[in-house]
């Protein structure tokens, strides 16, 4: 069995321990609860005819107060950088993780998920912005921790480009 760590990276209140918990657990809650530090959960994935063990480690959130230490990417095989659709900030904030990320360990897999479909009408990131990250060769999944849609698909699709 493969064995892989993957980190959840994005701004503060983007949804990252809200999509682990969907993935692992299937389950959401509506309460907020801050992240310290760091997170792990685990859960085996079906990938062709291998089993991917990911090691998924749910970072606190980047703002203004804090920034994600980037010792924690060691070792790390891939990760999901987590935007909130209904904020455009934590975008511009992505792609600083991002390429910070690359500069302190080197391109790693990664998906991109715009979380919070279900709050679509409420987005400030239009399709067209979407579409430039896509034209970039990121794989851009639209997701809810709050109704399950596209979690599945983009935490396999990250464990696809592991095997």
């Amino acid at each position: 069995m493969l064995q892989k760590k993957i980190c959840m990276l994005g701004s503060f209140a983007v949804g990252k321990t809200s999509l682990v918990a969907r993935f692992v657990r299937s389950i959401y809650s509506e309460k907020y609860h801050t992240t310290v530090g760091v997170k792990i959960d685990k859960k085996q994935v079906p990938v062709e005819d291998k089993l991917v063990n990911l090691i998924l480690w749910d970072l606190y959130g980047e703002d203004e107060f804090q920034k994600v230490h980037m010792s924690y990417l060691r070792g790390a095989s891939g990760y999901l950088l987590v935007i909130d659709g209904t904020r455009r900030e934590t975008l511009d904030k992505a792609l600083v993780l991002q390429q910070r990320t690359e500069e302190a360990v080197g391109k790693l897999p990664f998906v991109v998920v715009m979380n919070k479909v279900d709050l679509k009408d409420s987005w400030e990131i239009d399709d067209r912005t979407i579409e430039e990250l896509v034209n970039k060769g990121w794989q851009v999944f639209h997701g809810s921790a709050k109704t399950g849609l596209g979690v599945e698909d983009a935490f396999t699709a990250l464990a696809r480009q592991l095997v």
